[in-house]
């Protein structure tokens, strides 16, 4: 695949490793998993940008944050770490782990469906099989919480807004590494769905590019 036009922010390089500081340790696996992440192609609504993970999570780790934009509008953001344990992890069955986090903003017609939870969670579960991806032990939560507005406030809608908090083993290849381009694209089909946008063509991938997110405070995992 050919590297994603644009550029991520180099604020920080979103890599975290217990061993970074005594020398080139990071395993060649993790190194290929994160260049595989760096190369993938997404649709031009989203925004990308590299941003320090979380620690302690597991011996390695890197995570990105991303935005549907619409003009200045954000319909939705999210977050997603790629972590690595070489000794492998009981819980995640391999030694990959993707954790996420992504939230918008429903349309009221929308938010008062009461399979809503169980809808947005085949959003997750349909993207990644949309694209023939082998995972893994998934699993998460879909909460939907009202904001009702009074007082000097009253004149704004109420507001709901869906947050889908996941994770899942990416299957290894051959070589021990997951295709984990292919799944951050599975993510950006799973935010741009969330936003209301409408699926895109396939074929379309090739013109489409991994730009910079503006700086922003991202949602948290």
């Amino acid at each position: 695949m050919a590297p994603a036009q644009g550029q991520f922010s180099d604020h920080s390089d979103g890599v975290e490793s217990k061993d970074r500081a005594e020398g080139p340790s990071v395993p060649p696996a993790f190194l290929a998993a994160v260049d595989a992440l760096r190369s993938a192609r997404l649709r031009p609504e989203l925004e990308v940008e590299v941003t320090r993970p979380p620690q302690r999570l597991a011996p390695h780790a890197y995570a990105l944050e991303a935005a549907v934009v619409d003009g200045e509008d954000d319909l939705a953001d999210g977050r997603l770490v790629l972590l690595h344990d070489p000794a492998g992890h009981d819980a995640w069955q391999g030694a990959f782990r993707l954790v996420t986090l992504v939230r918008a903003e429903l349309e009221p017609e929308m938010a008062a469906d009461p399979l809503l939870p169980e809808v947005c969670w085949t959003w997750l579960t349909g993207a990644l099989d949309a694209r023939g991806l082998s995972y893994g032990e998934a699993g998460g939560t879909v909460t939907r919480a009202g904001s009702h507005y009074f007082g000097a406030l009253a004149t704004r809608r109420p507001a709901t807004q869906i947050e889908i908090r996941a994770s899942w083993t990416p299957r290894e290849s051959r070589g021990g590494v997951p295709d984990t381009a292919s799944h951050l694209m599975a993510w950006g089909d799973l935010l741009c769905q969330i936003a209301g946008l409408p699926p895109s063509d396939p074929a379309d991938a090739a013109d489409a590019a991994v730009v910079t997110l503006p700086q922003r405070r991202g949602p948290q995992v």
